[in-house]
């Protein structure tokens, strides 16, 4: 006997399927078909001896040879059975228990079961999992409802709407079913009504079909444990959430968040989109939120649950923080947490969990952007996260979101909160190339973190502004502020904070050609990390000294510093300074006259830097690849390099232009 069930959550189109195969596999079974709605999902599902009376009766038995007890009908039932060729279809099951007595059981018959519930437990089953519609599939079916004629001229609003339905099918029938009854409306005023997530679930509804009427039977069949659970992890933000995370939202261990958020996968209402990982389909967390907001009490529990998951990530992310930046005093300086992080075994396991759950954090933070509550930590967790800024992964994610915080900050009035929110800007900035604004944002944030007492805040925002003045030629303004910056952290007793500084000191004095002292800053900059084990930053202060024996031209020393920064930046995956650092070496094989060599590497450092760096730090490595180019008689290609260099200087008004112009101007003569 072959027996498939099919699973899925309410209005995925389970029964349509089922009803279908059983049409087109009618002429496999001659003697007939059975069909029983069990309805599992309501609240009095149907009793199995009242469903083999029903077909007992259908296979020609009389009502006086039909025996009472379930068991005996069930044998009844299998002898009739018996050598004929029968499809059964067992739709809405509410669980195997219930399926079981009404298998055939025999050879050359078949059962078909639909159920909200993965039937794990029936023997022998051939277990189907039902998805939602491709959107290829979605337009199609919102096309044949609606018309091709209305659709063709508003494929783009279609195709909004048929995510806004999240690709179900009950949800896109209903959608396009209002639309098809209303022919004063446009497929654009249908996307704007479900445009609005607080409206969308009473938008689909039309006649006695309801999504939302849909997700109520499977929510109406669950424990109080699992209710709740449901509830309060519909109220996080992001694609999805990991096991630990949940296990802070409903305030379980994780042993016991596991089995609850297990059986609501097996109920079809949560998804497990990976190992360790769930997540809800778009419209079940409309109805989940709107569940909590209705059934949890006190109401109270709901933003206690979001404020433990922001705990959990902000602690979670200040222990990868203290891993990656050994002795350095953030971790001091961060908001209080009251629930535990994630421990971390190694640096790669900190940075695995960090980058996996990086657009979950970071809409964690958005959502906590609103209350003078949870911004303080928000700002805080996203501090503790600028890796995320410097990634290009998630950079545009991560500026955006310190956008958010900086207004919402503003619009509470928390100097404190806007001056952290202003340096976390401040890196983002730096990092696009935008240096300008990140001067100004840096020095707002020094008025502003003073103002609240808040010197670690000042001290960073003073070392950003000294690197940004070395940037823009303003090596006296550079120097003053990271002198300054030098003070603080030591009055701090930030070392790894001063070793920063002193890198970047390093910087201006080369820059100003005092090339023994800036040797001389880099490496304190590298012994006070190397004393503390911090690998990451030392491979900044490597990067530091590196520049400075290329000037002192001890290119072999700077060669090696360079590429052990190299090594850990690419291990780290901090994408900028991986580039960075083959840039540099670019520079190391021009002065050493390996031309070719210098190419490979600028040309490795563009494809590295793409996306991420900014467009002045694109026209540096432009500038080399030209020279290196050049070096190896490749004129033309040099000569392009050139003058997007120069287009980019002149856009961003850098002094860098007239020298790529100079360069330019013999190949122009020639």
């Amino acid at each position: 006997m072959a027996v498939s069930a099919l699973a899925g959550i309410g209005g995925v189109g389970k029964t349509t399927l089922a009803v279908h195969v059983a049409h087109q596999a009618r002429a496999a079974f001659p003697d007939g078909q059975l069909y029983v709605d069990l309805q599992g999902a309501g609240a009095r599902a149907a009793e199995p001896e009242t469903v083999l009376g029903s077909f007992l009766r259908a296979l020609g038995t009389a009502d006086t040879a039909i025996p009472d007890s379930l068991e005996e009908r069930s044998a009844l039932y299998r002898s009739v059975l018996a050598g004929r060729r029968v499809l059964v279809l067992l739709d809405n099951a509410r669980d195997a228990a219930q399926v079981r007595p009404l298998l055939p059981g025999t050879d050359g018959c078949a059962a078909l079961v639909t159920s909200r519930v993965r039937m794990v437990d029936l023997a022998g089953a051939h277990l189907v999992d039902l998805d939602v519609m491709s959107p290829d599939e979605a337009l199609s079916l919102f096309t044949k409802i609606v018309g091709e004629e209305r659709v063709a001229s508003e494929r783009k609003a279609a195709l909004d709407v048929v995510a806004a339905c999240g690709f179900l099918p009950l949800a896109i029938r209903i959608a396009a079913s209002r639309l098809a009854a209303r022919r004063t409306w446009t497929v654009s005023v249908l996307a704007a009504k479900l445009a609005d997530e607080r409206r969308r679930l009473d938008e689909l509804q039309a006649g006695d079909l309801a999504v939302k009427a849909t997700f109520e039977l499977g929510y109406g069949q669950l424990e109080p444990a699992q209710a709740r659970a449901f509830r309060l992890l519909g109220l996080a933000d992001g694609p999805d959430i990991s096991l630990p995370a949940a296990a802070a939202v409903l305030d379980l261990p994780v042993e016991d968040t596991e089995d609850l958020l297990e059986s609501l996968v097996d109920t079809s209402l949560l998804e497990s989109a990976a190992p360790g990982r769930y997540r809800f389909h778009d419209l079940v967390r409309l109805y989940a939120r709107a569940c909590a907001e209705r059934d949890e009490l006190p109401p109270s529990e709901r933003g206690a649950a979001l404020s433990r998951l922001l705990d959990f990530y902000l602690a979670s992310a200040a222990g990868v923080y203290a891993i990656e930046r050994p002795g350095d005093r953030l971790v001091d300086h961060l908001e209080p947490t009251s629930y535990p992080g994630q421990r971390f075994d190694n640096r790669h396991a900190a940075q695995d969990w960090l980058y996996a759950e990086a657009i979950c954090l970071l809409a964690c933070v958005r959502q906590a952007a609103g209350q003078p509550g949870t911004l303080p930590r928000a700002i805080d967790l996203l501090w503790a996260a600028h890796d995320l800024s410097e990634s290009g992964a998630n950079s545009r994610e991560y500026e955006t979101t310190a956008e958010a915080l900086l207004d919402a900050a503003r619009q509470l009035d928390l100097a404190r909160a806007e001056a952290r929110a202003l340096t976390t800007l401040v890196n983002v900035h730096h990092v696009s190339g935008r240096f300008e604004r990140a001067d100004q944002e840096a020095e707002r944030a020094i008025l502003l973190a003073h103002e609240a007492d808040d010197l670690f805040t000042v001290c960073w925002a003073r070392n950003a502004r000294g690197i940004i003045a070395l940037y823009q030629n303003r090596h006296a303004d550079g120097e003053e502020h990271l002198s300054r910056a030098i003070e603080h952290f030591r009055a701090l007793g930030n070392h790894p904070g001063e070793a920063a500084a002193l890198c970047n000191l390093s910087r201006i004095h080369l820059a100003t050609g005092r090339t023994q002292s800036a040797v001389a800053l880099a490496q304190e900059g590298i012994d006070i990390y190397d004393a503390m084990g911090n690998t990451m930053r030392g491979a900044n202060a490597r990067y530091a000294l590196g520049l400075a024996l290329t000037q002192s031209g001890e290119l072999g020393d700077a060669a090696d510093r360079l590429q052990e920064a190299l090594e850990v930046f690419r291990d780290s995956r901090q994408r900028l300074w991986e580039g960075m650092s083959l840039f540099r070496l670019a520079e190391v094989d021009l002065a050493a006259r390996r031309p070719a060599q210098a190419a490979a590497n600028a040309e490795m450092a563009l494809t590295v830097l793409r996306g991420i760096g900014g467009e002045w730090r694109r026209g540096n490595v432009l500038t080399v690849l030209g020279r290196a180019l050049s070096g190896i008689g490749q004129t033309g290609r040099a000569q392009v390099c050139w003058q997007e260099a120069a287009g980019i200087y002149e856009d961003l008004g850098s002094p860098e232009a007239a020298e790529v112009r100079a360069l330019l101007a013999p190949v122009r003569a020639a």
